[in-house]
């Protein structure tokens, strides 16, 4: 799949990829696409995050020292949408010039692999833990040091080798058609495959990270044979076939196709952005035992860059107050740093208990969360 934004301007020091390679990855981009997921997401202006701190505005004033000509290349598999605004923040700001280049995860790592120590990359981008975990594995991320992340970002959001940080929370959990449920009625993921759902059952499709690292996260809290029966239940109770994206299954469960799903909770807050009186509801799953299932969007720094400290100055300005409220308020993500202020929205959905589990564990856990996907037929 072709990129959708390529810069024209990308660091002269890097050598022209021979064309031979660049149609070798191409076709690992090709093989990549199958399991990666797409955001589907909504036009979203840019709106007024929170005051910085002083510590904050330090980290700023230090990325545009000297910054003349400075630029930091990102491979994004985020929507250009929901990014930019943050990013045109931070060039106002410090003077940077961020080159974007956006396609879907698997075809930006592929690229990274074909192009070795000769790419333009510095930065990449993505969403789930699971796919940072897979892109440091692959020896496509250096680890960084940086007090700045350590202080505004939770251990369990972060690799412990400084590989990659998270920088927004999406909340999965479960949501359901109040004509139809009571909220009384629901409680677990696992409950959803109670044979009281039997027909009345939405899910996206298992080749979504975002639910191979549900599933990876119910492993680790309830052991793999007791995940297994709850996927095969899942399957038993689904009223129809699985979904390609969030937010058409949500839709799916507004029509009365079924009555409940699960879902991120971002996707929930786009839909009521456009239709405010959306007939679905959010449900915060599990908060009666481990709490809701919560992953990252996040980033690491290239292997190769030619602009490490570029990329990582960046990293920290976007676990800042500032950047962090602007996720929340046009992303409808949750800040990762604490003590940020929430949008309207998200405090309108009411505070829940989120799952302790380092998101490290998704990636560990996915090839497994695959393999028992497939066993019990889930698609």
């Amino acid at each position: 799949m072709s990129l959708t934004a390529i810069s024209a301007n990308l660091s002269s020091t890097k050598l022209t990829l021979p064309v031979a390679v660049f149609g070798m990855m191409l076709g690992l981009a090709g093989c990549n696409n199958a399991s990666t997921p797409t955001e589907n997401v909504d036009a979203e202006s840019a709106t007024t995050g929170t005051e910085q701190s002083s510590t904050e505005q330090e980290v700023a004033k230090d990325g545009a020292t000297g910054a003349g000509g400075q630029t930091v290349t990102i491979y994004s598999s985020r929507n250009e949408q929901l990014i930019k605004p943050l990013l045109d923040r931070y060039t106002e700001q410090t003077g940077v010039k961020i080159e974007l280049v956006t396609d879907k995860t698997g075809p930006l790592m592929a690229r990274l692999q074909a192009e070795g120590k000769n790419t333009p990359a510095d930065m990449l981008l993505t969403v789930d833990a699971g796919n940072l975990w897979q892109a440091a594995e692959q020896g496509l991320l250096q680890p960084v040091a940086s007090s700045v992340l350590e202080k505004n970002v939770p251990a369990k959001y972060r690799d412990p080798k400084g590989m990659w940080t998270g920088l927004s929370l999406r909340a999965r959990t479960i949501f359901y058609d109040p004509s139809k449920v009571d909220a009384a009625q629901l409680s677990t993921y696992a409950d959803l495959a109670d044979p009281k759902w039997k027909g009345k059952l939405c899910l996206r499709s298992s080749k979504a990270v975002y639910n191979q690292s549900l599933v990876a996260s119910m492993m680790e809290n309830l052991g793999e044979e007791k995940t297994e029966q709850v996927i095969r239940g899942w399957v038993d109770n689904l009223a129809t076939d699985v979904f390609s994206d969030d937010t058409n299954m949500l839709e799916a469960i507004a029509a009365g196709q079924c009555e409940v799903g699960i879902a991120n909770s971002y996707y929930y807050g786009r839909l009521l952005d456009e239709k405010p009186n959306f007939p679905v509801k959010i449900f915060w799953a599990n908060q009666g035992t481990t709490g809701t299932h919560v992953n990252i969007s996040g980033a690491g720094v290239i292997t190769g860059s030619d602009n490490p400290d570029g990329a990582l100055k960046l990293m920290e300005w976007l676990s800042s107050d500032e950047a962090q409220g602007l996720y929340a308020s046009s992303d409808k993500e949750y800040p990762v740093k604490d003590g940020v202020d929430e949008s309207e929205m998200l405090r309108s959905w009411g505070p829940f208990k989120q799952d302790s589990i380092s998101v490290q564990k998704f990636g560990e856990l996915q090839t497994k969360a695959i393999q028992m996907m497939d066993k019990a037929g889930y698609k």
